[in-house]
């Protein structure tokens, strides 16, 4: 998803038990996509835990392939038909999500439902920077804030218009993604992980009595955003849409600050690190609360249930993938360490727990 001249962010290769079978696969793209020819490289990006996504390079130009991971998958999870048709249906009002090309739920063809999308051509920021990119502490700040103004233009769609009111349920979500994040938690728990009953418990008895329903990204992040090549501090694309719903902004906000470490943030921190939040300039997670509730005139006095919401929530999307992990279902050996990850998130939202009642008190 980034041009071929950002190495640090280019596709590499395939891993082991992970290839594309393009025997079946190419004929179909061939008739799906008229404009194409030939037989194309194949290469895998290696950010995202999740979905596996593929860069296919033919002579005319370069298309992306997301498919589903094998293995158990939690229900609802790795819906590409899904992700598939709110991205058509949110392209025209939405400029920021990349074309979508073809779709299909036939197994036989690459073992599991896909479908293939325009390539981006710009820069991700992941960890760090991409390689010869030097950002000042300005244009740093400015990043976020075009980060953030992204966030905030999708969280005031008018998703009935685009057709996506029946996308979800909407109302009662709050309620829904606790008692599911907690029951999906709960699920796929190793013997290695904390049981969490105290931040559960937490959660369920400290839920806002006023919801506000809009279309959520859930899963945003520096690295889920491309970057103009040419002025690094414009936002051109927002990927990786498999979670997006029907929901509230501010736990969509929570969502985003789970990821977001600080340049303070202790070792742990840095060394989960996934974008480059750390650099000076960056905002800090209360700018980012600032700055979010100013431009939408927004008023909570409070905002450490989202917080704490962000971070289990998280902890239950690392354990799931760690399931995989630990019962075979998945060989990438990244996933090897995760349930470390998950103390110390569990670890997270329990001193955000205690830094709250301190305030409070």
């Amino acid at each position: 998803m980034t041009d071929s001249n950002n190495k640090s962010n280019a596709a590499g290769k395939v891993r082991d038990g992970e290839a594309l079978d393009l025997a079946r696969l190419n004929p179909w793209l061939l008739d799906k996509l008229p404009d194409i020819s030939g037989t194309p490289v194949v290469t895998q990006y290696s950010g995202g835990a999740s979905n596996w996504t593929y860069c296919l390079s033919y002579p005319e130009r370069d298309v992306v392939l997301r498919r589903a991971p094998d293995g158990t998958k939690a229900k609802g999870a790795h819906d590409m038909g899904r992700e598939y048709r709110l991205q058509a249906a949110l392209k025209p009002i939405y400029a920021y999500v990349p074309e979508m090309f073809a779709h299909s739920d036939d197994d036989s063809i690459i073992g599991s439902e896909f479908y293939v999308m325009e390539k981006l051509n710009g820069l991700i920021p992941r960890t760090n920077m991409p390689r010869g990119l030097s950002l000042s502490k300005d244009q740093c700040r400015l990043l976020c804030t075009n980060a953030l103004d992204s966030l905030i233009e999708l969280h005031q769609v008018d998703y009935q218009a685009a057709g996506l009111d029946q996308m979800a349920k909407g109302h009662g979500y709050t309620e829904r993604q606790i008692s599911g994040w907690i029951h999906r938690y709960q699920k796929a728990k190793t013997w290695n992980v904390p049981g969490g009953a105290g931040v559960m418990k937490w959660l369920a008895d400290n839920m806002p009595d006023k919801e506000t329903i809009c279309l959520t990204h859930n899963d945003f992040r520096l690295d889920n955003l491309v970057l103009d090549a040419k002025q690094p501090t414009n936002i051109i694309g927002v990927l990786d849409w498999e979670l997006a719903t029907l929901g509230d902004p501010l736990m969509d906000l929570g969502n985003s600050l789970a990821y977001w470490v600080e340049a303070e943030d202790d070792f742990f921190a840095q060394k989960t690190r996934r974008q480059p939040t750390h650099l000076s300039g960056m905002l800090t997670r209360q700018e980012v609360i600032d700055y979010y509730l100013d431009k939408t005139n927004s008023e909570v006095k409070d905002f450490t249930f989202y917080e704490v919401y962000g971070l289990f929530r998280l902890a239950g999307i690392v354990q799931q993938i760690y399931y995989r992990y630990h019962h075979k279902q998945t060989r990438n050996p990244s996933f090897k360490i995760l349930w470390v990850f998950v103390h110390y998130l569990m670890h997270r939202c329990r001193k955000a727990i205690n830094s709250g009642i301190k305030q409070a008190g």
